[in-house]
């Protein structure tokens, strides 16, 4: 059963998504709402032409920090010195370079213009982060994601040039600020790197801790 959102400040139990991991539609994209729903697993995953979609999938595919996988040929990257990583710089840029960063299979971005200006507003109340890698004074890569407690929910990356986001993740993932990163979506680079699915109900066990 999908749920229909009104003007309160609450999510139907997300054990009663779809197959899909569709829960909910509509609402709005309020820091409260969007912070409530992290905190629940849930996140909106929605196109320009349709309305607020909320999703809270049965398996999450996640990334412990320590069990992070670099590649000899990556650490030679990392030891290169030739990118340089700060945190937090250029939210704003990362979010929109990753709205335009072309995606296998996709039309166009879910990233939309109201997309952005929500999680810049939660990067503004210190509840979103980035991750910013430079090459000299351009911006070629990073991510951005969404802060709960110990877990960083990873929202999207993007790279300009070869292996700039992985150097984001590694940074991530590096920081010992978290104990687990939530990459939402499975993707073959990622799964090399040590990421893998686990269920809904531990992932939220996880979230509440």
């Amino acid at each position: 059963m999908i749920f229909r959102l009104d003007e309160r400040l609450l999510f139907p139990d997300p054990t009663l998504a779809e197959e899909d991991g569709l829960l909910a539609v509509g609402g709005d994209l309020s820091t409260p709402r969007l912070l409530l729903a992290y905190q629940n697993g849930i996140f909106p995953w929605y196109s320009d032409d349709e309305p607020i979609l909320w999703f809270s999938p049965h398996e999450r595919f996640v990334l412990y920090p320590d069990e992070l996988l670099v590649s000899k040929s990556m650490r030679k990257v990392l030891s290169s010195a030739q990118f340089k990583v700060t945190h937090n710089q250029n939210f704003a840029g990362v979010i929109a370079a990753c709205a335009k960063a072309p995606r296998p299979g996709q039309d166009g971005t879910w990233i939309t213009a109201d997309m952005q200006q929500a999680y810049i507003l939660l990067h503004k109340n210190g509840r979103a982060h980035s991750i910013e890698v430079w090459q000299q004074a351009e911006l070629v890569g990073g991510l951005y994601g969404v802060e709960v407690g110990k877990v960083f929910c990873g929202e999207s990356m993007f790279s300009r040039v070869s292996n700039a986001s992985k150097i984001a993740l590694i940074n991530l993932c590096h920081s010992g600020r978290y104990s687990l990163i939530d990459c939402q979506v499975y993707t073959p680079h990622l799964e090399s790197m040590g990421a893998g699915m686990i269920s809904r109900k531990e992932y939220i066990k996880t979230l509440k801790q």
